[in-house]
């Protein structure tokens, strides 16, 4: 590695220094996002929570290179990363497995594209499978799974990419209520043993603060950071801390910060 690429030491494993971005919409220009800056620490888990359209998928599309701010600068390890293509995971809202592929195929495909070889990828593949709540389903089709078990293989194939950085869009968003609890005390466990730096976008505010270390709440468009929260509960994390009095608080102060009354919301 050259001397211009090594990390700095201590420094954030991604950061976005006032990052602002605009759209044009039917001959008009819309501002997304209007000097963002945050930063994401080694083994650190961040939620984003913020309204909807206040560009906080735009802020994920940036940071993993999808798309290029206007103004503002990304940095990895504490370097200017202009290229970010391939240097972050990256799983978006939808799970995107292709319906023709097996689960083991679907899960070894950014692996292959990364240039490791199909049996290192698949034996890799084989020996997580039960981690992640697949084994004995690796010659299942897609459409064969539950959709707790499609965010399951999706995250497996994100993780598979030995990215130090995950940049998860709203994972659990479109499942029933109990496969989201039960994914959510999952994810700790993936994320306590591999440790990956993650940034996390939600709508739901007891996600937020039951999962992470720290929530940014950000404001309605132009997106701009409203409010940092560090959530300073214990881990491992159990589900009978929602309920108690330090959880609630964090909870209503998401929710005034958000513009809603009702702390049960």
């Amino acid at each position: 590695m050259s001397r211009a690429t090594e990390p700095e030491s201590g420094a954030p494993k991604l950061e976005l220094r006032h990052i602002s971005k605009r759209f044009r919409v039917g001959g008009r220009v819309v501002a997304a996002l209007e000097d963002v800056s945050l930063a994401l620490g080694a083994g650190e888990f961040v939620t984003i929570v913020g309204p909807s359209g206040c560009g906080k998928s735009t802020l994920l599309n940036i940071a993993c290179g999808l798309l290029q701010p206007d103004a503002g600068e990304i940095r990895l390890d504490g370097q200017p990363a202009g290229e970010r293509l391939g240097k972050v995971a990256y799983m978006p809202q939808r799970d995107l497995l292709l319906p023709w592929r097996s689960v083991l195929d679907n899960v070894t495909l950014g692996p292959e594209l990364a240039g490791v070889s199909r049996e290192e990828a698949r034996r890799e593949a084989l020996a997580d499978l039960p981690l992640f709540g697949l084994e004995g389903f690796e010659h299942a089709l897609p459409a064969q799974l539950s959709g707790g078990m499609k965010q399951r293989a999706a995250l497996l194939r994100t993780l598979l990419l030995h990215r130090e950085v995950m940049l998860l869009d709203e994972p659990f968003g479109a499942l029933d209520a109990l496969t989201r609890l039960q994914l959510q005390e999952w994810l700790l466990g993936v994320w306590a043993r591999f440790r990956t730096s993650i940034l996390f976008i939600t709508h739901d505010v007891e996600e937020a603060v039951f999962l992470s270390d720290r929530v940014l709440v950000m404001s309605p468009r132009p997106g701009r950071i409203a409010l940092e929260l560090a959530v300073p509960l214990p881990r491992p994390r159990a589900r009978h801390m929602c309920d108690e009095p330090e959880c609630i608080g964090l909870r209503e102060k998401l929710l005034e910060a958000l513009g809603l009354d009702n702390p049960s919301g």
